[in-house]
């Protein structure tokens, strides 16, 4: 993977080497965070001190995190809590399959119980859909993401949740793509819930958190019953090193923020721009409208996306959303946005971050634009 430029950590993000120090420091201590000897107490220190460094990040109080084992497993805890009251829950087209399919299974026989509101050709929300459904009444949760997964397009979140409150309605966020990446205020930005997983923003895989407010009044719904950890939420023997990786990774993220959040912005500019130069009739899919620095979703119109990485085997990227890969159905984010099946199939995802280089940049768009020009020539030999 030496020369290969990677260019996908909306999937995941490299382990940063702050994460990697503390991981393999608690590697090699013994302990269970929930027992009373030293061994156990050196162990719940070094899970509180992570509590506090992503509390530090989101500007929230560490009791209000709940460590899970990803976002994925976050958004249904929140989702599920949030909705044990029954009524309406309400999300958008182009949510991550973990808050769609949750949400569809917890619905599930209720009828009207679930509303999918659209969006625009940039990917962004209907609001005045979303005011019906306040307006109607009996909603009980409003679920949206803060940025896309696949096209980096954010979501004002701030009028959403006026209104929902206003409406009496709780608002949770899959915030998986934007933590570590952009600032976040937990005090100033009143959601009830927010969902994150550590290895978006360099910490390990297979760690998350939950966050939820200290005055949202919720009958918790445990996935996993068993011990009582994190306070009833979630059962099970702490992942202590992979909490302290998540920890020192939200540390490192929080300092670096704001020189890396315009650093990566100005790669993926430059990305685009000298993308569009190489093959002018590609497509920006929500270049219009405000994005997490390091996100494009390009389309190269009649090109196959799985095609195209396969004829550029030096750049790591997506078809897509990785959590998604191997799916036979286009993305259901583009089709959302308005595009076409075949655009959708033919879109890749390019996503950058904290460790990618200006001579990164260079080599994939050489790479980028060979391999869209040697599948076009393949596509015209065979036609």
């Amino acid at each position: 993977m030496a020369d290969v430029v990677y260019l996908d950590y909306n999937a995941t993000a490299p382990l940063r080497p702050e994460a990697l120090d503390v991981i393999l420091a608690a590697f090699h201590r013994v302990g269970n965070a929930s027992s009373l000897h030293q061994a156990g107490r050196d162990a719940a220190m070094r899970v509180d001190k992570a509590r506090r460094q992503l509390a530090d990040l989101l500007n929230c109080h560490p009791g209000e995190i709940i460590f899970t084992s990803g976002a994925t497993e976050a958004n249904n805890l929140a989702l599920r809590a949030a909705y044990a009251r029954g009524g309406t829950l309400v999300t958008t087209a182009v949510e991550h399959p973990a808050i769609l399919e949750t949400a569809r299974a917890i619905t599930a026989g209720a009828c009207d119980a679930l509303v999918v509101l659209p969006v625009d050709k940039d990917g962004i929300l209907d609001f005045g859909a979303l005011d019906a459904v306040l307006d109607r009444g009996g909603v009980t949760v409003v679920s949206i993401m803060l940025a896309n997964n696949e096209t980096g397009v954010l979501t004002d979140l701030a009028p959403i949740v006026k209104a929902t409150h206003d409406a009496g309605a709780l608002v949770h966020t899959d915030a998986t793509q934007y933590v570590g990446r952009l600032p976040l205020d937990l005090a100033e930005l009143e959601v009830d819930l927010l969902s994150l997983s550590a290895h978006k923003f360099g910490g390990p895989q297979g760690v998350g958190a939950l966050f939820v407010r200290r005055d949202t009044s919720l009958p918790y719904m445990p996935l996993l019953i068993g011990g009582g950890q994190e306070r009833g939420w979630r059962a099970g023997t702490l992942n202590v090193a992979g909490i302290a990786g998540l920890g020192a990774a939200a540390d490192a993220a929080r300092r670096q923020l704001n020189e890396e959040a315009v650093r990566v912005a100005e790669l993926r500019d430059a990305f685009e721009a000298e993308l569009i130069a190489r093959v002018p009739d590609c497509v920006i899919n929500g270049g219009r409208v405000a994005r997490l620095p390091g996100v494009t979703s390009v389309t190269f119109p009649g090109v196959p996306a799985d095609a195209v990485l396969a004829a550029m085997p030096g750049v790591a990227a997506s078809d897509g959303s990785a959590c998604a890969s191997g799916a036979p159905s286009p993305s259901h984010v583009l089709l959302a946005m308005g595009r076409s099946r075949d655009d959708a199939d033919a879109t890749l995802r390019f996503s950058l971050g904290y460790a990618t280089s200006r001579r990164d940049i260079e080599r994939s768009v050489d790479a980028v634009a060979r391999a869209v020009g040697r599948v076009r020539a393949v596509l015209a030999v065979s036609t």
